[in-house]
């Protein structure tokens, strides 16, 4: 299966990323997935390989390209606990600077390149995200209504920017939340934001889960979460993107 590193161009310059998509020659629906704050590294290729291996082209960018390319940080091969404290010292610094108009300037420019690829196939596209970059797929269908046909985000922020962001959102929507983020007070709450919104979507709680849940580098990651996440997200891709 093909996998391209690219140089995506911006409006601050060149966003380093990596593209997968199966090994057939046609056109395949497009698919934006924005990592977690950790970046691109082994356990998103994987992730990435695993989808398009379902028949998408998946664009992976740096979420940090303006510091450095991937890993702008230098990471552990597993994640754990005894590391994150050193991690996240440095990664804080970049999620900070990443403010909104930033967010939402590279989303311009990453669905602006992903739609014009040769391997993707015309039409609507989705976007996927993880932890922060969950929240990163939120604002960007917000801001794409008529682009982005589906939208998913797993163990995210999806709160963070307020009930205001829900009301802009047209795409079909799939949120899965860690135990350890989401009480269930706050899923009803967050679920009727939803239904006031129009918006037409699943939101659960995925049982036993910890932040993080879906990252095989990480102590949080739960191996039946992960499989209950490709349930959830592939039938929502397969329903609102065209085949290729």
């Amino acid at each position: 299966m093909p996998t391209t590193m690219l140089q995506i161009p911006t409006a601050h310059g060149q966003a380093d990323a990596f593209a997968v998509f199966p090994d057939g020659g046609g056109r395949y629906p497009g698919v934006l997935m924005y990592p977690d704050g950790f970046g691109i590294r082994p356990a998103l290729l994987e992730m990435a390989r695993e989808l398009a291996g379902h028949g998408y082209y998946v664009l992976v960018p740096n979420l940090f390209y303006r510091h450095g390319p991937a890993p702008v940080v230098e990471l552990p091969e597993h994640i754990g606990e005894e590391a994150r404290p050193a991690v996240f010292a440095q990664l804080m610094p970049l999620i900070e600077a990443h403010t909104p108009e930033r967010v939402l300037r590279d989303a311009d420019a990453y669905l602006g390149f992903l739609t014009t690829r040769p391997e993707v196939a015309a039409g609507p596209v989705a976007v996927t995200g993880y932890c922060i970059g969950g929240l990163l797929a939120m604002r960007t269908a917000a801001a794409h209504p008529g682009q982005v046909a589906a939208v998913a985000a797993f163990h995210a922020p999806v709160g963070a920017d307020g009930p205001d962001l829900l009301f802009k959102i047209t795409a079909q929507v799939h949120l899965g939340h860690a135990e350890g983020d989401m009480t269930p007070e706050a899923l009803g709450e967050l679920n009727r934001t939803l239904d006031a919104a129009g918006v037409g979507y699943t939101s659960e709680i995925y049982p036993g889960t910890i932040h993080g849940f879906t990252m095989s580098d990480t102590d949080a990651f739960d191996p039946a979460a992960l499989r209950l996440h490709w349930d959830r997200l592939l039938p929502l891709l397969g329903r609102t993107l065209a085949t290729g």
